[in-house]
């Protein structure tokens, strides 16, 4: 336990934009006496096509908002800051609060799961090109094989509400054929926003694939480093706080998209 923090302290989560609302809402789910503070960067988003030097900026900015909420934990609910920021927001909240990202719970879980296996990996251009996943995952467990591909119009597109229609199908169908995919064992949805396109994933792939999302990997992850004194161990009403940097009303619509019940937004003007 980090002395000074108290168990009933909220846990900040933070992502580009709201596609982190996945990761929330695991977590909600299985640790329901946790309050949650989230921050969506959608002044900035998308992060996949952003310089590390940007991403790691806002990183450390939106850290220092969640910690200025008092957070005992702070989570990068985004895999492309995960992979250029997670050293800067562990600096950031060293002796203040846990730092997690979306990362290393996955790779952890597909070298434990996966031998001799072949596994792709699908994200926005900066996680890809950080070749994050292929490091950690074979650093863990050298027979796993990782292939990876960027997919940076899904994002934008889940974003936006386009998902689980004949167009998002066939663009998803588009990138799943790609060489590079050719007979995997598994398939990491490198994104926070990709969990809500699964259906679809498995669909293409008519269950000869195992698909991994983060979110429930993550949340019983945050559960296991929570564990003992830094839980809430009572049950309690709680009231979730939800920020983003630019607010919109298409925003606040697609929420219920992300986080099932439709949540009211309000602006956090970080950047003036």
């Amino acid at each position: 336990m980090i002395k000074g923090v108290d168990n009933k302290q909220p846990i900040g989560i933070f992502d580009s934009g709201i596609g982190g609302l996945t990761v929330a809402n695991a977590i909600n789910q299985i640790l329901p006496n946790e309050q949650l503070i989230y921050f969506g960067d959608t002044a900035h988003l998308p992060y996949g096509d952003k310089s590390a030097e940007s991403i790691k900026h806002y990183s450390e900015r939106i850290t220092d908002f969640l910690l200025a909420q008092d957070c005992k934990m702070v989570i990068i609910a985004c895999n492309t800051a995960s992979s250029v920021a997670f050293k800067n927001v562990v600096e950031r909240t060293k002796g203040k609060a846990i730092a997690v990202n979306v990362i290393d719970p996955v790779a952890e879980y597909v070298a434990t799961k996966f031998n001799d296996d072949k596994v792709g990996v699908i994200g926005t251009k900066g996680t890809i090109n950080s070749r994050i996943y292929v490091r950690k995952i074979q650093s863990l467990n050298k027979s796993i094989k990782v292939t990876s591909l960027a997919t940076p119009l899904l994002a934008p597109m889940v974003e936006e509400g386009y998902y689980n229609n004949y167009i998002s199908q066939t663009i998803i169908d588009s990138y799943l054929s790609k060489k590079s995919l050719d007979r995997i064992n598994a398939l990491i949805l490198a994104c926070t926003h990709y969990p809500l396109i699964k259906p679809e994933v498995e669909k293409y792939y008519q269950n000869r694939v195992s698909i991994i999302d983060s979110a429930e990997i993550v949340a019983n992850y945050v559960k296991m480093k929570l564990k003992g004194k830094m839980a809430v161990s009572s049950r309690r009403r709680l009231k979730h706080r939800f920020y983003v940097s630019d607010f919109t009303g298409s925003f606040e619509k697609s929420t219920k998209i992300f986080f099932k019940n439709k949540l009211h937004l309000d602006e956090a003007r970080i950047w003036d």
